[in-house]
């Protein structure tokens, strides 16, 4: 079992609202480590507004 897992990461998201309020985009990725926290195809560093989906 160890082998199939291997590599694998899970994350918790503590929060009340379902955790989306931590997963903006709902990835399963918590938006702290979230390299494009609104999902539009723009990494956060070079996306003028990482967090809204329709402008970048």
């Amino acid at each position: 079992m160890s082998t199939l897992l291997s590599g694998c990461v899970v994350y918790d998201t503590p929060h009340r609202d379902g955790g989306h309020r931590g997963d903006r985009d709902r990835d399963g990725v918590p938006n702290r480590v979230d390299r494009d926290r609104d999902n539009d195809g723009v990494p956060n560093r070079m996306d003028r507004r990482p967090n809204d989906p329709n402008r970048y």
